[in-house]
């Protein structure tokens, strides 16, 4: 499903109603009070039944005679929509249950990326490989901004996939994509994460020489990379203790 305009009182009322809910403050089976809404929030009537026609869309709330509008339980909602992981990730903080959908985008990148990279190997064009090189070149690039070093990294992940010529992988990125961006926000912002250019120029090595087998093994290694920091920064937080995330 294409992304939903974000601009105006539409796409702010969408998302304060989402991120409520997926941060828990409005619990899955909850009635929503939409007069109550409506004040809290400072919007028509009107907008704010549009904005929950957008979640609807998503799974999170429906509505029924004599109910009302409700929560639906976590288990019906879309969570490989992207402004789903989108908004589970923008809350300014990492909760358990981040970290938890962190684990679960590991393992679904583990499944994906390394067959991925092979398709990338066998199928790459001049154009694809210019597209990884000029994001490894970003991603080296001496810029203390981690949003910086975040949009390097995605622009890798996202040519890689498209190197695949396969639409319905190219369009797993938005599955990819802002789970990962949270992840790199937490690592890039980190002293003791690993310099990520080795492990991806040895990818792009590896698809430049059309070398399936010693592709996927980059890629295997890029990951198990990936899981080291973010384990690395989880023991620091614990270390150092509550309220310091």
């Amino acid at each position: 499903m294409t992304p939903y305009a974000r601009r105006g009182v539409h796409g702010q009322t969408v998302e304060a109603l989402a991120r409520r809910i997926l941060g828990g403050e409005i619990p899955e089976g909850a009635t929503l009070d939409l007069v109550a809404l409506q004040s809290e929030l400072d919007v028509s009537l009107t907008a704010l039944r549009e904005s929950l026609k957008v979640l609807a869309a998503k799974g999170m709330v429906d509505a029924r005679q004599k109910r009302g509008t409700f929560v639906r339980a976590r288990g019906d909602w879309n969570l490989l929509d992207a402004d789903v992981l989108r908004w589970q990730f923008e809350g300014g903080r990492t909760t358990e249950a981040d970290r938890a959908l962190l684990r679960n985008l590991a393992e679904v990148r583990a499944i994906i990326e390394p067959a991925a990279v092979r398709l990338a190997a066998e199928r790459r064009t001049p154009d694809d490989l210019a597209a990884l090189d000029d994001a490894i070149r970003a991603m080296g690039e001496d810029d203390s901004d981690a949003g910086h070093a975040v949009a390097a990294d995605l622009a890798f992940h996202r040519a890689l996939l498209k190197a695949t010529h396969n639409e319905l992988l190219e369009r797993m990125e938005m599955v990819i994509e802002s789970g990962l961006a949270h992840r790199d926000r937490i690592v890039h912002s980190s002293p003791h994460s690993e310099n990520p250019v080795p492990a991806h120029q040895a990818v792009l090595d590896a698809v430049g020489a059309q070398d399936p087998d010693a592709a996927e093994a980059a890629m295997r290694a890029l990951l198990d990379q990936a899981g080291r920091d973010l384990e690395r920064i989880d023991g620091d937080d614990e270390t150092e203790g509550p309220g310091t995330q």
